[in-house]
């Protein structure tokens, strides 16, 4: 199978990025898989990104292949400039110790957001003094450089909980200048979910679409109709897809979100892999 090649890789995606200068918007850029980058006043907000083959690796030779899709947009090493970098939840195409650790050294005042109830786990994982990650939890913000991230639910797949309530899968909203944007992490809708988003007044929701299949044996999201409707329903001014094209056995046809944004009105951008897009 040939591989999908990005729209732009290596050193035409970097120089775009350096590129972008304008103070009155702000950029975004994705990365394949569930991985967004914002540049913002000079300043980069970098969400769950998955920069490696370590999961194609970990399972060539078992009954759950993960058979990549894409080429690589970017090699974690060359992402020097990052300010804060997210992980919403444990699995590894959201918390890759290839992708992490080289960002972490190569950025020595970078800010790491994760869920408060994973810190043991992700400081074992990423190899990090256990204060290092900063935690959140259901409605918890963290401030840094105009960045004002509050923490929301997600369910991959139920609302998971630990003994202290605190949330293990979750979102990210994100609020700077006058700008509000969510990223799901990964999410089915559960009770309550536009509830909790339609007060941020969201101008670009990052919403998964590849669906929830048990026989996939990984843990569900969104499909490409809930996505256009939820996106529809919390008022999102814009619906960016994410979650497909990385691995062949858990992906999902970017045209049936199209179709469906188009049955329910809702306002959509399919970005290629390494695209950007400006936000005024």
């Amino acid at each position: 199978m040939t591989l999908i090649k990005p729209k732009q890789k290596n050193i035409e995606l970097l120089n775009d990025i350096q590129s972008f200068d304008s103070f009155s918007g702000f950029k975004v850029w994705w990365l394949a898989q569930s991985g967004f980058l914002i540049k913002w006043q000079g300043k980069y907000l970098l969400f769950d990104p998955y920069l490696s083959d370590s999961l194609s690796i970990k399972y060539q030779n078992t009954d759950k292949p993960h058979v990549r899709m894409s080429e690589l947009v970017i090699s974690p090493q060359q992402l020097d400039f990052i300010d804060i970098v997210t992980s919403s939840h444990n699995h590894t195409d959201h918390l890759d110790a290839e992708t992490l650790i080289p960002i972490i050294q190569k950025n020595s005042s970078i800010k790491f957001i994760i869920p408060e109830a994973n810190r043991t786990f992700v400081a074992d994982r990423i190899q990090c003094d256990l204060n290092f990650p900063i935690g959140l939890n259901e409605g918890l913000s963290f401030q840094y450089k105009g960045f004002t991230i509050t923490g929301i639910p997600a369910a991959h797949n139920s609302v998971e909980k630990n003994e202290k309530g605190e949330c293990k899968f979750m979102g990210f909203i994100t609020q700077f200048g006058h700008f509000s944007v969510y990223h799901s992490g990964d999410t089915l809708w559960f009770d309550g979910l536009e509830e909790i988003l339609k007060p941020y007044t969201v101008d670009v929701a990052f919403l998964p679409i590849n669906g929830n299949q048990p026989e996939r044996k990984v843990a569900g999201n969104l499909n490409a109709d809930e996505a256009a409707k939820l996106g529809k329903i919390i008022g999102a001014k814009l619906v960016i897809p994410h979650h497909y094209h990385l691995f062949e056995f858990n992906t999902e046809d970017p045209n049936r979100f199209v179709e469906a944004c188009q049955l329910y009105d809702t306002k959509y951008k399919v970005l290629a892999m390494g695209e950007g897009l400006v936000i005024n």
